[in-house]
């Protein structure tokens, strides 16, 4: 075991001594040492719960003969950070976080760990560390929020809603009153947020991935089976310790390319792109972004969850969860791929079924045959751009309009504001990338705003930032190369005209590449926004979008 380093031997004396210290009987030190590795806090309300999961857990590897120990990592609330200068803060966090876990379990020389996260960068960080560290692995998650409800008719609400509603009351549909009234109701309790957001999105990909057991993404916060399946985890691991299967067993091309395929069928967030091809550079797996359009075309969009659709996370977990969802999909997956059950997805999946049409449709009756995402390429994005094409209207699929271009979130959110946008036109918001950010901010206010002031299905916006995975419309985010790394989208002027063609994966500006090149040999250096700290190293060190926003690339 690779804790004896900590624990046997006659020079380890000391080290045992400190052990003692934290209470532990000679048979806990005898046996392997479990980390559990919680994200909890009392800012995010997808954490806030974790302490009970993490308890749950430690139940499990004490009944399967196991120490459990537990160590936190931190955790930032995207929602919180939302369209402030905390939003920087939130994508560099995951490397925060991989190199946190990284430290503290090699550092203790654990034997093994669980996973608990529940939240946007938190799920994918701690992916990634667990493929850096290929110990004997297992997450559980917190699970989700249940939905919200309106007292008039029960019509369902969450996150999304409130950010939609100020664009409304901005634009005089909605009164102040009722916007405090949904404030109120629309995240009822613990959980990360109702829909299919990057947090949930995360989670059920886990499970495709093969690291979770079934249900992990998509069994309520507040439910029992919660409890009972963060036990089962913390069995589990002990067994994956005794087989000695390990992630680099399991997080293979193979199930990358199934968390792709449940991802089109989901239609989750873009943020999932950009944190499977971070797993996959960690994993030192090759995954070139233009693959995810392979996956894309063979992948039907199978289900509709909120912030495009009515339904919730709480929805499919009723209609049989994940496990139904890929049983439907199996002709299209890698079924050999090894899980964290011991057992291949094929057999894990083997006695799930759909228990509701509505929610999970058959692969003989999709929303649209190909999934739910799309990368576009051209000459604005020549690495490529990321678009939730099932977020997007029909009418708008193919669109060209006239640039409005920012230099930051907080110019465009004005602009909208002040309603100097008009129908026809494509707001460009750039110097938002990882380098340009730093740290590649979310923007749901701005496409939450377009949306509340009836500007969705009339306007595009592209940007070399994200969106939230609660972003609806024509939102094309991770333009690559960013403007910071004098990519074409810095070349943009107000009334050029954008080309968007989502169903031939292109994304171009009318302008020729003599033209491009000059307007880019005219622009001055790039000075990042910052001049000390933790995001100035991050600006120095990150790559592109393209390639997963990590350290190391180009």
């Amino acid at each position: 075991m690779k804790s004896d380093s900590t624990k046997r031997g006659i020079e380890r004396a000391p080290h045992r001594a400190l052990l003692r210290a934290l209470g532990l009987t000679q048979q806990e030190l005898d046996q392997p040492f479990i980390g559990i590795i919680n994200s909890f806090n009392e800012i995010i309300p997808g954490h806030l719960h974790l302490g009970t999961i993490a308890e749950a857990v430690k139940a499990g590897v004490h009944q399967a003969g196991g120490t459990p120990l537990e160590v936190n990592t931190i955790g930032i609330c995207d929602g919180i950070a939302m369209n402030h200068a905390g939003m920087k803060y939130s994508l560099p966090s995951r490397e925060l976080i991989a190199d946190s876990v990284e430290s503290v379990a090699l550092a203790h020389a654990f034997d093994a760990l669980v996973f608990i996260p529940n939240c946007d960068k938190i799920v994918p960080g701690m992916l990634m560390a667990a493929a850096r560290l290929n110990l004997p692995a297992i997450f559980v998650s917190g699970g989700p929020m249940l939905a919200g409800h309106l007292r008039a008719d029960r019509s369902p609400v969450d996150l999304s809603s409130v950010f939609m509603a100020v664009g409304k009351v901005v634009k005089g549909e909605m009164s102040q009153a009722e916007l405090e009234e949904l404030e109120q109701i629309a995240c009822p309790g613990c959980g990360s947020c109702a829909g299919m957001f990057t947090a949930n999105t995360m989670n059920c990909l886990t499970e495709a991935l093969g690291m979770a057991l079934g249900g992990n993404g998509t069994i309520p916060a507040v439910d029992a089976r919660r409890i009972r399946l963060a036990k089962e985890a913390g069995r589990k691991v002990m067994e994956l310790l005794r087989r000695d299967i390990c992630p680099a067993d399991i997080i293979t091309k193979q199930s990358i390319s199934n968390a792709f395929v449940v991802d089109m069928a989901l239609g989750g967030s873009t943020n999932s792109v950009l944190h499977l091809l971070a797993l996959a550079h960690e994993a030192g797996i090759d995954f070139p972004l233009s693959q995810v359009n392979e996956i894309s075309k063979r992948s039907p969009h199978l289900v509709k969850i909120s912030p495009v659709g009515d339904w919730h996370v709480e929805d499919v977990d009723l209609a049989g969860g994940i496990g139904a969802l890929m049983k439907e999909l199996a002709e299209l997956l890698h079924l050999e791929a090894r899980t964290v059950s011991g057992k291949s997805l094929g057999e894990d999946i083997a006695e799930a079924g759909v228990k509701n049409r509505q929610v999970i449709r058959p692969l003989s009756e999709p929303y649209s045959a190909s999934g739910g995402i799309a990368i576009l390429f051209g000459n604005l994005a020549p690495l490529g751009a990321v678009v939730k094409s099932a977020a997007v209207a029909p009418e708008m699929l193919s669109y060209q309009g006239r640039a409005r271009v920012f230099n930051s979130e907080e110019e465009a959110t004005q602009a909208i504001i002040e309603q100097t946008i008009q129908p026809g036109e494509v707001i460009v918001i750039r110097y938002e990338g990882p380098r340009g950010g730093p740290g590649m901010r979310e923007m749901l206010t701005p496409t939450s705003l377009v949306s509340g002031m009836g500007l969705e299905g009339k306007v595009a916006l592209i940007t070399d930032g994200r969106f939230s995975g609660a972003s609806r419309g024509a939102a094309i985010g991770h333009v690559s190369p960013e403007a910071a790394s004098g990519g074409p989208i810095a070349a943009l002027q107000d009334g050029d005209i954008i080309k968007i063609d989502i169903p031939r994966f292109s994304l171009d500006v009318e302008l020729a590449d003599t033209e491009i090149n000059k307007r880019l040999e005219g622009l001055p250096p790039f000075e990042p926004k910052v001049s000390r700290g933790y995001l100035r190293r991050y600006a120095e060190k990150v790559g592109e979008a393209a390639a997963g926003a990590v350290f190391g690339t180009p």
